[in-house]
């Protein structure tokens, strides 16, 4: 006899692959035949997730219609099963599936569409985390402190992307008009995605801060993120970045490597 996780791993299995021949061992006889009783679990199961996505991903699914965007649901679902029970954080890798679906080649701007809406969603559901008092972070850099790493605030993600996908992404917004146009051949974006009171927005910054940012949320110090920043642009200016990101609650903690700094 099978043992309790066996029995729900086959269950799972089975309604995930739609295969009633894994359970044909377990159901009792009598009334539906199995399948016709696990096509409920299936139906049921298949809409969740669907709707789930279709939560996340509204601009995908305006880009590509109805029809498209549950049949591509409906691949991603089978192919990468949902592996907790929380909704909420399935998803994450539809934009990575979108890049190799072929029925979706023809809108090469789409994985990074879906990227950007759930990094937004990330963000949305991310932990708060208090301010840093520019004070406190004012002693450590005024002694010089070449091992100083900042942290990056839970609710912000960075995006870059060579499609103009904020843009995109606005013009599929309930609000926009008929008028909206934009060419996806018209040049990329380097985005901040952050919260701010309650409201999930996308941001275009630079490609130096971008290069910043991506060092810092990488581990590395501020010396070694500087470095890669002004390989962008040698005129970037690091006061500057940092008192503007401090003040914005994008950098929202710090470390030197000694317990007793700061």
């Amino acid at each position: 006899m099978p043992s309790l996780r066996e029995l729900q791993l086959d269950f799972a299995a089975a309604i995930i692959d739609q295969d009633a021949s894994r359970m044909s061992d377990h159901v009792l006889t009598g009334g539906a035949a199995a399948g016709e009783r696990l096509n409920v679990y299936f139906n049921n199961t298949y809409h969740n997730l669907r709707e789930a996505l279709r939560g996340v991903f509204p601009v995908v699914e305006r880009l590509v219609g109805e029809r498209f965007f549950a049949y591509a649901a409906d691949q991603y679902i089978g192919e990468h099963p949902s592996t907790t029970g929380d909704v909420h954080r399935f998803g994450a890798t539809f934009a990575t599936f979108l890049a190799g679906f072929a029925p979706a080649a023809s809108l090469p701007y789409l994985p990074d569409t879906a990227r950007l809406e759930w990094a937004m969603h990330e963000v949305f559901h991310a932990a708060d985390h208090a301010p840093l008092a520019i004070d406190r972070l004012a002693r450590v850099v005024q002694a010089g402190c070449t091992t100083l790493r900042f942290t990056l605030n839970p609710a912000c993600r960075l995006l870059a992307s060579p499609f103009p996908v904020s843009r995109i992404w606005y013009i599929n917004q309930p609000s926009a008009t008929d008028s909206d146009y934009v060419d996806a051949d018209s040049g990329g974006d380097f985005l901040l995605i952050r919260r701010r009171n309650f409201v999930v927005e996308a941001r275009p910054i630079g490609p130096a801060v971008f290069a910043m940012l991506q060092s810092l949320c990488a581990g590395a110090s501020v010396d070694e993120a500087y470095d890669n920043a002004v390989l962008v642009d040698d005129a970037f200016a690091l006061g500057a970045f940092i008192r503007q990101h401090v003040l914005e609650a994008t950098i929202v903690d710090f470390d030197t490597g000694n317990s007793s700094s700061g």
